[in-house]
Order: C-alpha cells, then structure tokens, then sequence
C-alpha cells in the first residue's frame, strides 16, 4: 500500500472516531409505539413553532422614536383643529368662537367651516367647527363674545365630543392621546365659571411600509374652573383652550422584520428540535 493511501485510511479512522451520532443499521432496530406518539408529537410541536415565527415574520411591527424637529415643514405653519361641543343650555346665537396667539391673530366670532345645531327644543347648542392655528402659543375660546347682545348669566356647562388636530390616524397598534378631552363632562359644574384647558400639543408623525407620512397631533391637557372678577364686576365666562407646542416630535413606523432575522430565528430553533428528533428515534428504536 503506498504511503500515502495508508495515511488517508489512517486519518479517516482518527476523524470517526469523533463521530458522536453513529448510525445504527436499520436491520438492528424496530419501530415501538412510544417512538410513534414522541415522532408525532415532535412534528407538531416544530410545525407550531414553524408557524409562530411565520406570523410574527409576516405581521408588521410600530417601532417609535423622538427627536426635535418640526415634522410637517408644507404645513405653511398651520395645524388644522376640529371641535364637538355641546352647550345644552346656551343658545346657538349667544355661541361664538374667538382665536387668538402671540403672532397678533385675534378673530372673534369665526364661522368659516362651522355649524350650530339646537338642542332641547332650542334652549341649547352643539358647536362643530374646523379650523386652522399657527404653531405658537395661544388660544381659542367658546364664548358669548361675538353676540350682538350679550345675556345676563350665560351657562357655560358643556360636554366635549372632540378636539383633535391634524390628519385622524386610525391604527390598530398606536394608541395615543390624540382625542384626550373625548366626553369631557362639565354638566354639573357651576352654570356662571369659566374653563380653561391647557393643552401640550405634540407633535406626531407615522410613516406606513411604503414610505408615506401622515400628519397628526397628540396632547396632553389640565384643566380648571373658576368664576373671575373685576373691578368692574364678574366676568363673562367662557370655555378656553390654551395651547403650546412641544418641541418634541413623536414618530411611529411601520416595518417588518428583515429576512435575516427571520432566518437566524429558525437557525437557533431547528438544530435544537433537529437534535431532540435524533435522540427521540434513536431512543424509542429497539435493536432486534
């Protein structure tokens, strides 16, 4: 034999050595019904997890972050507003709405994409309106100021059905503060005070897996009621919501996972599963 054939045979016999999973001939073994039960359920349990890490491939993700910036540069530095309220005990002609901010805008009684609509018979009223403000501080206020005349004691107990600004984003993962004053009930309080909401609007942007970007704004809000004075007397209440920016933008998107990590989850589940099958068979096989 030549050496260098007695050196392969030699290395070969050295490398089986190692060989920790040796096979047993088919002719030395039997199936057994425990084997079969264990098979099957192995199978089903690796098909589960198959399954498992499919969906969670294929289902998308929301993944937030933060940063200081203003999202939405086209905006020509409008945020659109939309407001529900009702006034069960306030006329609709008594009702207005003034706006006003720190960049000089103070319109009373604007009515441009608004409507009133009576209730209980006429005696009151629900507000709805759509309207832009400036980023910058200010307010925008439910009041009795732009009546021609105005009433004695105007009863400024309301319920809040919506105030939300920008785009409505409507996503089954995101669950923000975007409509936070939805059914603000202020029936019982007391008929002559005013109401101030302050308002921390945030800035909040989702963008879907092809890229496109949505618009909208969550806020945070206190609030207090109070009956004010002057040296003239009481004073006309009303219902104020006083905003400000953060300066801070929230951002969701929308992704899915990437292949390579779908892949490495399989890696690091099957060669467990693998080895278990091997052991089950192997342990379940009866030599003859």
């Amino acid at each position: 034999m030549p050496l260098a054939c007695f050196l392969e045979v030699v290395s070969l016999g050295v490398v089986y050595l190692f060989d920790i999973y040796r096979k047993v001939p088919k002719d030395l073994t039997q199936p057994t019904y425990t084997g079969a039960i264990i098979s099957v359920c192995c199978c089903l349990f690796i098909l589960f997890l198959f399954l498992s890490e499919l969906t969670g491939f294929i289902a998308t993700e929301i993944v937030n972050e933060l940063y200081v910036d203003d999202p939405d540069k086209d905006s020509g530095g409008k945020i659109e507003v939309n407001l529900n309220i009702s006034l069960p005990s306030l006329h609709c002609e008594l009702v207005g709405l003034d706006i006003q901010d720190e960049m000089g805008r103070h319109e009373v009684g604007h009515i441009d994409n608004s409507m009133k609509i009576p209730l209980n018979n006429g005696d009151g009223c629900r507000f709805e309106g759509h309207f832009s403000i400036n980023k910058v501080p200010g307010n925008f206020h439910v009041s009795t100021h732009s009546a021609t005349a105005q009433p004695q004691n105007p009863d400024m107990t309301h319920i809040i059905h919506k105030l939300s600004f920008g785009d409505k984003l409507q996503v089954q993962n995101i669950h923000g503060a975007f409509n936070a004053l939805e059914g603000a009930d202020k029936l019982s309080s007391n008929p002559l005070a005013s109401h101030d909401y302050i308002l921390k609007i945030v800035p909040t942007v989702y963008e879907d897996m092809s890229g496109k970007q949505r618009y909208s704004y969550q806020y945070t809000v206190a609030n207090k009621e109070y009956v004010a004075y002057s040296h003239t007397g009481r004073i006309i209440p009303a219902i104020w919501f006083r905003y400000d920016l953060s300066p801070i933008t929230v951002k969701y998107t929308e992704r899915r996972q990437p292949l390579y990590r779908f892949i490495t989850s399989r890696s690091n589940s099957c060669p467990l599963l693998g080895f278990l099958w091997y052991e089950k068979l192997s342990s379940f096989s009866v030599p003859r």
